[in-house]
């Protein structure tokens, strides 16, 4: 027999345990970290006893291990997205299913949704008050929606219209459901899972007309670059296509692990570099001089400081499972905190503080920078995003100028599985003046002469 060893942790009740977790999850873990170290057994609602890690060597083998000792919980966000939805899938169905939807977000392909993204940033900071204060995180919200809507979905007219107007309800509701465990029945046909049913209902129908539209017209099908058409294409390995619930599932999945948590990453930024002028004039003077380290590196940084999911989740299938200084049973489920990873001092010195130069140059580590998550679970669009994030924040230093400010830190509000600003990221902005081109200024300079 293998004896079981766990961490230590708290022995109150495990309704006060969820509660302390409720009611601020940044300040329970630290607690936690600070009175039990790096490993710490607690009691999460809808998880149950919950193994919660964060030593840097404990975290790489549980990631590095295979689907079969240790996969995704049982509660997920599958129950929202769908049993198709790579979130639901586990062992060799979601190999599967990762290996045809890895290619669309990775290499050559992330350099066709530039211009798309470059062209929803302009028309939407267009809209942007100036001189004022305002809240970025909702046009932020249209930005990533938008993107999504073209790259991913191929929408377009009527399609398009209904879905920028029903993902954001059903993003929202599911979110709620998610924080807030709610009864199925509860409320019956007036409850928040019968609104839930309806918005996906009309989700999926959307969805079959842009499938049947796209379908029935093969020759343009080809030279289409969204995500759907490419799934539509798309063969697993013994020659079957990917079925239209399975297809909209994914697109779903794809959409809530795209839109909401880029977003929230962009008013982050925007909440940072307005507490940190020093670092927003060296970006401006980067974007002016075409350059990029310093901007990719304050976008892992932020993500660092302020990461939108703040851990991920695994169970032990495997008869038990050691790792490092424990030993697992079978079922158990393990939290790792994606929050105290990035506050680990011997891997962040001076972690607390914002500090983007800590990554020039420096590629961030695969197993302590996880704000995507790790192993076979890892996010499949962090590439995407990240090139998104890049983008949006390069037109924004371009065109417009980012006001710093004395106001406080805003403080972090859990939204059913995204930690955002309390305020939305508030900003106060005022258009740049166009710079004139070389040969304009060489114009200037004959004249003068």
């Amino acid at each position: 027999m293998t004896t079981v060893k766990l961490p230590d942790g708290p022995t109150t009740p495990a309704f006060l345990q969820g509660l302390e977790v409720m009611a601020g999850r940044t300040r329970a873990w630290r607690r936690l970290h600070d009175r039990y170290g790096s490993a710490f057994t607690f009691y999460l609602p809808r998880f149950g006893r919950m193994v919660v890690l964060s030593d840097p060597a404990e975290v790489k083998a549980l990631f590095t291990a295979s689907t079969d000792i240790a996969d995704n919980v049982d509660v997920n966000l599958g129950q929202f997205l769908g049993p198709g939805s790579l979130f639901a899938l586990k062992g060799a169905e979601h190999r599967k299913h990762r290996k045809l939807l890895t290619p669309p977000f990775h290499g050559r392909r992330l350099a066709v949704y530039e211009g798309l993204i470059e062209q929803e940033t302009v028309h939407e900071l267009a809209t942007w008050p100036q001189g004022r204060e305002f809240a970025t995180m909702d046009s932020m919200m249209r930005i990533t929606l938008n993107v999504i809507l073209r790259a991913v979905f191929g929408a377009e007219g009527k399609e398009f219209d209904e879905l920028r107007e029903l993902l954001p309800k059903l993003v929202l509701v599911g979110s709620a459901l998610a924080a807030v465990p709610v009864p199925r029945k509860f409320l019956g046909r007036f409850g928040p899972w019968a609104r839930f049913a309806a918005h996906r209902r009309h989700y999926d129908e959307i969805v079959g007309r842009l499938i049947d539209r796209a379908a029935a017209d093969q020759e343009r099908l080809a030279d289409r670059d969204d995500v759907l058409a490419m799934m539509l294409q798309s063969r697993y390995d013994d020659g079957t296509a990917m079925t239209r619930s399975e297809i909209a599932d994914e697109l779903l999945a794809l959409l809530t692990a795209g839109h909401e948590t880029t977003a929230t990453t962009l008013a982050w930024t925007i909440e940072r570099l307005r507490r940190h002028p020093d670092v927003l004039r060296r970006l401006v003077a980067e974007v002016d001089a075409g350059d990029s380290a310093l901007r990719e590196a304050t976008l892992l940084e932020v993500q660092r400081v302020r990461p939108v999911v703040d851990a991920t989740a695994r169970q032990i299938r495997a008869e038990s499972l050691e790792l490092g200084r424990w030993t697992l049973p079978k079922g158990q489920n393990v939290l790792v905190s994606i929050r105290l990873m990035h506050e680990n001092e011997e891997l962040f010195p001076n972690a607390r503080a914002f500090d983007p130069d800590r990554f020039v140059g420096v590629r961030p580590g695969t197993f302590s920078w996880i704000p995507f998550g790790g192993g076979a679970r890892r996010c499949i669009g962090a590439a995407f995003a990240t090139m998104e994030m890049n983008v949006v924040l390069r037109t924004l230093l371009r065109d417009f100028t980012l006001e710093p400010t004395t106001a406080p830190d805003e403080r972090t509000h859990f939204r059913g599985v995204a930690l955002v600003p309390a305020k939305k990221g508030r900003a106060v902005v005022r258009r740049r003046s166009p710079r004139p081109t070389v040969a304009a200024e060489a114009a200037a300079g004959q004249v003068t002469a």
